[in-house]
């Protein structure tokens, strides 16, 4: 997280360019797009993985009714994730929460909203084995994806020792999860040097988001996320972390989303229930429902309507143009 001192330091220059080095530095230590992609020791990245990992995330066998698949909930036109409020499982029936995007998911500490799984390979396993979403066994995919000889051929590329097991069958999705980046966007053409990449305004919607609207109390990093949990006052029943950690201060608690790409991907929060960046924005305004277990960060914020255009014209300037996702052929 950027220091207090130096926050204050950059808002006190109009525009980001005519920051000294020092200043500059902090902001491209804290904002700038990684280099490269982690992927874990036990789970090294290669093409072939990759490969069989877009396959099994478009391919509708992966459930039980053999009729949806991740992508149906993490629509890559829409941000990876869906245009409705919630998700909706493999009948048809709407689940509780709205499906948070995978995007970026290669630099995450916990995974789903409510940090239930600690690696992508268990993340991967939670849709399809939940009765209200895919609704399937691994057993049952790995019987049923040993019948197709192209499945059998790619595992073995992918996984030579190995070849088709339920493991492999997570790490090859994971693989290819961890390969969903977001595209270079404006605002990152800008704190490398490009002044005309985002709008005057944007900018000074950079600096109310790290100054006075107190966001970066969450959203920090180059994805905008701290990767924590907190409670940031929506009314609703759901207890989030707390119904895995029985830590009674993490009632409502969820984790902060990125905000890359965040113009696509409406309506926002676990539950969906705020339409659009302005209902956001809102929000965040009144402070939330009081309740012990509101996060000390959210406060009441004095923003007239010129400084909420802003902040939302900065965080449209986090989306860069899409990249170009062709569906698989799948094996038959």
């Amino acid at each position: 997280m950027l220091k207090r001192a130096s926050i204050f330091l950059l808002l006190l220059f109009p525009v980001f360019i005519h920051a000294d080095d020092e200043q500059k530095e902090i902001v491209l230590t804290e904002f700038a797009r990684p280099e490269t992609i982690p992927f874990p020791a036990d789970n090294p990245y290669t093409l072939e993985k990759a490969a069989l990992g877009k396959m099994l995330f478009f391919d509708q066998r992966m459930s039980k009714g053999q009729n949806i698949s991740c992508a149906s909930c993490h629509n890559p036109s829409f941000g990876w994730e869906v245009p409705f409020a919630k998700a909706l499982g493999s009948q048809n029936t709407e689940l509780p929460r709205h499906a948070n995007t995978v995007l970026n998911l290669a630099w995450g500490k916990h995974f789903f909203w409510d940090g239930r799984a600690d690696s992508l390979e268990a993340q991967a396993r939670g849709p399809i084995e939940d009765p209200k979403e895919m609704a399937n066994t691994m057993d049952v995919i790995v019987q049923r994806l040993s019948q197709i000889e192209e499945y059998n051929q790619w595992f073995k590329q992918a996984f030579p020792k190995e070849g088709l097991t339920e493991n492999n069958v997570l790490k090859a999705i994971a693989t290819y999860e961890r390969t969903l980046i977001s595209s270079e966007a404006p605002f990152d053409k800008w704190i490398a040097g490009d002044e005309t990449a985002i709008s005057e305004e944007a900018k000074s919607g950079f600096r109310l988001f790290v100054g006075k609207a107190k966001c970066i109390a969450c959203h920090t990093g180059w994805n905008f996320t701290d990767n924590e949990f907190h409670d940031i006052g929506l009314f609703d029943y759901d207890e989030g972390r707390a119904a895995i950690t029985n830590i009674s201060s993490q009632s409502h608690a969820f984790k902060t989303p990125g905000l890359r790409n965040i113009s696509q991907r409406a309506p926002y929060m676990h539950n969906g229930s705020l339409a659009n960046l302005k209902s956001v924005m809102a929000h965040y305004i009144g402070g939330g429902v009081q309740r012990p277990s509101l996060s000390k960060e959210m406060q009441p914020l004095d923003l007239n309507q010129k400084e909420i255009r802003e902040i939302i014209l900065f965080l449209e300037s986090l989306t860069g143009n899409n990249n170009v996702v062709a569906l698989p052929i799948l094996p038959n």
